[in-house]
């Protein structure tokens, strides 16, 4: 049986959009579920396999006291209210939510999101960042442990801090870098911009502020394809505070490496 947990009213259209797009009859949609830790954890012990349309945070909160091993839990795939994004949460191999989340994101046309390491490769992470001219140290590093807490990763997993030419001489971020011993990479506009297809959104006033459709998330991409030379891919889509952009990206070195 397919369980699917919304919490807002747009998650909830998306619920009964999934309801009807997904094979099979048994499938149940639950709006702001009450009480929602148990009749989640219940399901969840009951083998069901489980959609939520929230955030990730509220997922791992409530599951946590019902994990068991990944041999062991049902899948669990999480999307945005938007259905821009499916992400496989628990059980992305042995419990197969890596192939149901693509089959997700190819029945709603999202992005997939795999938080899991391809089997035998080691991934490789960058992150990257935009912001406004003088931007404080401490709103670029809230943002950007902030980014790696909801990506599930640790500063030591980041290969490099990357961003635009013209923040070569960022004062913050090149502090930023330093103080978690990083380096710190700029790329240019030509180097950017052939990542345009790979981004989540495209900003109109980032181009034309500064010539591509977006700064963290370009970045971190291209650094990623630099590393390995293969198509990398978004683990995190930029995230935003008052004033700078993180996002972080991920590829994995060629097969035969």
């Amino acid at each position: 049986m397919i369980q699917i947990f919304a919490l807002t009213e747009l998650g909830l259209a998306l619920a009964q959009k999934l309801k009807q797009v997904l094979p099979g009859d048994d499938i149940e949609v639950h709006f702001k579920a009450k009480p929602f830790a148990e009749k989640v954890q219940n399901a969840f012990q009951g083998g069901d396999r489980l959609i939520f349309i929230c955030a990730t945070g509220i997922v791992m909160r409530t599951l946590a006291p019902v994990l068991e091993d990944k041999h062991q839990d049902p899948p669990v795939l999480v999307l945005d209210e938007m259905g821009k994004f499916v992400i496989p949460l628990l059980s992305g191999h042995e419990g197969g939510a890596n192939d149901w989340a693509h089959q997700v994101s190819c029945l709603l046309k999202s992005q997939l999101v795999i938080t899991t390491a391809s089997p035998y490769l080691q991934p490789f992470y960058t992150l990257g960042m935009g912001c406004e001219r003088d931007c404080s140290l401490v709103y670029l590093e809230e943002l950007m442990l902030e980014s790696l807490t909801q990506a599930g990763l640790s500063i030591e997993q980041i290969d490099s801090i990357n961003s635009i030419d013209i923040k070569a001489d960022e004062v913050n971020l090149i502090a930023l870098a330093k103080k978690y011993n990083k380096p710190f990479k700029t790329w240019s506009i030509d180097e950017l911009s052939p990542m345009k297809r790979l981004l989540s959104t495209h900003s109109d006033y980032v181009f034309n502020t500064v010539g591509v459709y977006g700064v963290a998330e370009s970045a971190s991409l291209v650094a990623c394809q630099k590393q390995t030379n293969t198509e990398p891919e978004l683990v995190l889509p930029k995230q935003k505070n008052a004033k700078a952009t993180c996002a972080i990206a991920r590829s994995f070195p060629p097969k035969d490496t």
